[in-house]
């Protein structure tokens, strides 16, 4: 989750994201970013027309590539 201050100071959370701004922070294509939410390895909202991503979601996102790359290693390993 992103912290930001408003014009008075307040400091501000961000809860969700438009895909422009997922795609920044999880360093993907617009491409691979729909992909992921059609896999259902990435959730999202629909909010009228907007497509967001939570903070949560993005956050569990990354556990699961972390998860994925740990397997990944372990499964190396034993080979």
């Amino acid at each position: 989750m992103t912290t930001t201050s408003d014009a008075t100071g307040t400091e501000v959370r961000k809860y969700l994201y438009k895909i422009p701004e997922a795609m920044v922070l999880l360093s993907m294509s617009r491409s691979a970013l729909y992909e992921q939410i059609r896999s259902g390895r990435l959730r999202s909202v629909q909010q009228g027309r907007a497509r967001l991503i939570s903070a949560a979601a993005l956050r569990d996102y990354v556990a699961l590539l972390e998860r994925e790359a740990h397997e990944e290693t372990h499964y190396d390993e034993t080979a």
